[in-house]
């Protein structure tokens, strides 16, 4: 991941170009995405086929893949944004808006391996800070993952623990099986 030194604010980065990888603003500062790998990419699109699976046609909860997400002075992409239903901005008409200027309800972010794990953990307790009820960092390599809930309490978990997921989504899941799709 790069770090792009240069003092600007946010509103200035809302308007610059956007990069390849996408780039984050946090703290002031531009970081850069890594691209994303195998594991990486199989993870985020199983995740969000799944919550989607069982979220969508109950319309209790949307998952989104690499979503700008723009609140407390920040600019940020999780891996995984889930919005429960009501929250999802909409215009007028009842369509989906482009800029998501609120907080998921449920973030998820998949360590990369050239990833900082300090910046992703950083990224997870703003959102946490600023309203999100749950957030996830997955460590493919250490087969884990933390969980972050309110008052950024963390939890590791590890194998066939349960994961938690937003009430209201009926999908149950351990850490096991969802590293279990890295097999194929």
């Amino acid at each position: 991941m790069t770090t792009l030194v240069k003092s600007i604010t946010l509103e200035e980065f809302l308007q610059l170009s956007e990069t390849k990888p996408a780039s984050e603003y946090i703290e002031g500062k531009i970081h850069q995405k890594p691209l994303p790998q195998g594991e990486h990419s199989r993870l985020q699109g199983k995740l969000v086929t799944t919550v989607n699976g069982v979220a969508e046609p109950q319309k209790t909860a949307l998952a989104f893949p690499e979503l700008r997400c723009v609140f407390g002075d920040a600019a940020i992409i999780p891996d995984i944004s889930v919005f429960r239903w009501e929250r999802i901005p909409r215009e007028p008409s009842g369509r989906i808006t482009n800029r998501f200027e609120t907080y998921p309800d449920w973030a998820i972010e998949i360590l990369s391996p050239d990833q900082s794990q300090a910046k992703v953990l950083r990224n997870l307790l703003h959102c946490s800070q600023h309203g999100t009820e749950l957030g996830w960092l997955i460590f493919p390599e250490e087969a884990s993952i933390l969980t972050i809930f309110p008052n950024q309490r963390v939890e590791m978990l590890m194998g066939t623990d349960p994961l938690p997921v937003l009430s209201n989504i009926d999908l149950s899941l351990t850490v096991e099986q969802v590293l279990s799709w890295l097999t194929i």
